[in-house]
């Protein structure tokens, strides 16, 4: 096999779909998540990401997640993977990125209770070559996944992202808004325009330079209770 791929991955099903729950964060009813996007927002962006050397987690990202853990709200991962869907490298790559970013949180008293992933692209190698895939952000997939796993009130979530796609996914999974940042592609020519087109009734988005200042503006810290 090449790139690294595995015969049958861990928490791959047969669709294909990466669905992982690492920490149902206690019992209880339905609560508000924390969706986040992973490459420009929690970890620093890198074209393909697939070396554990070249992960780092971006500033302030561990802080934001400890803060929404000691709310007691899920914190998801929802990552479109195009490397792997275009053959760049497979899931034994995304998962030792993956258990290096989760062990640097741990370090920092912060963990995230599901990763969610979708190496489908319109120009991917078979069997990824699938065009407008419902999990790929903009589609909602991911999201409602993570909502059938977890015990979550997707009207009342939020989600942050550097992308268009990344607001388009909580606006078509029903979120009650999302805040787009400038880290990683967030800059790219047109993406905040982009982004903003998103917005609309029962639907708020938001900006920020990065995943810090976003969350500050979320509904869940309204309070201002820092770290």
């Amino acid at each position: 096999m090449s790139g690294g791929e595995l015969a049958h991955p861990p928490h791959v099903g047969a669709d294909g779909t990466w669905c992982q729950v690492l920490n149902r964060s206690g019992a209880g009813g339905p609560r508000p998540a924390l969706f986040l996007d992973r490459d420009g927002v929690i970890v620093e962006e890198v074209h393909y990401l697939h070396r554990v050397e070249d992960m780092r987690l971006a500033d302030g990202a561990a802080e934001v997640i400890r803060r929404a853990n000691r709310h007691g709200l899920p914190v998801v991962v929802v990552t479109n993977q195009a490397g792997i869907g275009r053959g760049k490298y497979g899931w034994v790559e995304f998962q030792a990125v993956q258990e290096v970013m989760l062990d640097e949180l741990a370090a920092s008293d912060a963990f995230v209770n599901a990763v969610f992933a979708c190496p489908f692209h319109g120009e991917g190698v078979a069997p990824w070559n699938v065009a407008e895939h419902p999990d790929r952000k903009p589609g909602p997939g991911m999201l409602l996944r993570a909502a059938d796993a977890l015990p979550i009130d997707l009207a009342a979530s939020w989600i942050i992202g550097d992308r268009a796609g990344d607001l388009g996914a909580g606006r078509n999974a029903g979120l009650a808004g999302g805040v787009h940042v400038l880290s990683g592609h967030g800059n790219d020519a047109g993406e905040r325009d982009a982004a903003l087109e998103f917005a609309a009734p029962g639907f708020q988005v938001l900006t920020g330079d990065g995943i810090a200042e976003a969350a500050d503006s979320l509904p869940f810290f309204a309070h201002g209770d820092g770290d």
